[in-house]
């Protein structure tokens, strides 16, 4: 299979760079996608290679030692108590580690302070040769497919690029045909999993619950992955699959391996390039 294939942070949360690069190398995948910006959560682990030269050091070693590449790095949010001036040490770190792609999402419904932000954002990683990846999430300030592109037009920078989320685009009411009619050199990377067919309402906490603990293996819930794929470029796949029974019945290393193996799965069924 041509598809490159990512293991994204969330899908094994917690677990730190080396161990999640040994995972992901000895699972099959072709790249990691790592967590060095803090989301500044309760009991986060902390895992910022750019301000811990020992850290980054093993984190370069297992790259090397386990021929995989680093794909992105995230989370660079825009938000009003954020400074993206903070990201640049990670953008810079990552790219000295082989990054190509940064992962950016905002959470503010302020669009003049949205724009001027990811313009910053865009401007730092342009230094360092890194496209940036906005996502739309149903919860937050950007939540949709079209507000996603407005900004990405607003914005006009040569290395933004529109990721799309399968989960968030079943709940956002993104339709397979939205997608077919996006510029496809507006696209980057990808982020896959399955999820309920069902959409919840904002203020139902399954909404948020899913999408941090509940996501299924393609193939297992009720989202036409198949459509969403064949509407876009056969860009790098990064899975983003947290779900917390099958990593506490799998373990982090299992867990990893069958996201790969149904995602594999489920493109060869459904004739996916």
């Amino acid at each position: 299979m041509s598809r490159k294939f990512s293991l994204a942070y969330l899908t094994i949360p917690g677990a730190d760079p080396v161990s999640q690069i040994r995972i992901a190398a000895e699972a099959g995948y072709d790249f990691v996608s790592l967590r060095p910006i803090p989301m500044h959560l309760p009991n986060e682990p902390l895992f910022q290679f750019d301000q811990d030269r020992k850290l980054f050091v093993d984190v370069r070693n297992a790259l090397e030692e386990n021929s995989i590449g680093l794909m992105d790095i995230e989370l660079a949010r825009v938000r009003e108590d954020l400074k993206v001036e903070d990201f640049e040490s990670a953008f810079a770190a990552g790219a000295e580690l082989g990054a190509t792609d940064v992962l950016s999402s905002i959470w503010t419904e302020d669009r003049t302070f949205a724009i001027k932000e990811f313009s910053k954002i865009c401007e730092m990683a342009a230094k360092y040769d890194l496209n940036v990846n906005l996502e739309f999430v149903t919860f937050a300030g950007i939540k949709g497919l079209t507000d996603a592109l407005e900004i990405l037009d607003e914005v006009d920078m040569p290395n933004a690029y529109l990721m799309v989320d399968t989960l968030h685009a079943h709940r956002s009411n993104v339709s397979p045909d939205d997608l077919a009619k996006v510029d496809r050199s507006k696209f980057g990377f990808i982020h896959l999993c399955d999820g309920p067919l069902e959409v919840p309402s904002l203020d139902d906490p399954s909404m948020i619950g899913v999408a941090r603990e509940g996501r299924l293996y393609p193939g297992m819930g009720g989202i036409d992955i198949s459509a969403y794929l064949k509407a876009m470029p056969s860009n790098p796949v990064s899975i983003e699959l947290p779900n917390s029974a099958e990593f506490e019945k799998r373990g982090a290393a299992g867990h990893a391996a069958q996201c790969l193996i149904q995602a594999k799965r489920y493109f060869k069924e459904n004739h996916i390039d």
